[in-house]
């Protein structure tokens, strides 16, 4: 496997570790200080509101989470074809709802940031990679 690939798997690992945090934070801690000052929320009763939301939104992070780890573990496992497409998908998805974020106001865009830029980096040095080794 080239040094492009490579980078690209350790991208997807981390960017599926980013998004298990935003999961613990959306679906597990969301009415504690710390998150409702993180997510912007103004009142315990507001973090209540909106805590069943917050806990579904959580786990489509979680499972683009683990569809991004488990594919480089395939990967590494010899199985390629599948492990790449797994994170391809989870890597593009995650960097899809991070340019859904960034288009939704100004005060979203370092969240955008911090959702997706490890996606795009694994997405573009898979492609890289991948044209390389191909040629």
């Amino acid at each position: 496997m080239s040094v492009l690939l490579v980078i690209s798997g350790v991208c997807a690992v981390l960017a599926g570790l980013v998004h298990v945090y935003i999961f613990f934070l959306e679906s597990v801690a969301w009415t504690s200080p710390r998150v409702r000052r993180i997510f912007g929320l103004a009142s315990e009763s507001e973090a209540l509101a909106t805590r069943s939301l917050a806990f579904n939104q959580g786990f489509y992070n979680l499972f683009l989470a683990i569809g991004a780890i488990l594919g480089v573990v395939l990967v590494l496992a010899g199985n390629g074809a599948t492990g790449w497409t797994l994170v391809v998908f989870s890597t593009a998805s995650m960097l899809g709802a991070a340019v859904v974020l960034a288009g939704t106001g100004r005060r979203y865009l370092n969240s955008a940031f911090v959702q997706g830029s490890l996606p795009l980096i694994t997405l573009l040095f898979a492609f890289i990679g991948s044209t390389f080794s191909a040629a």
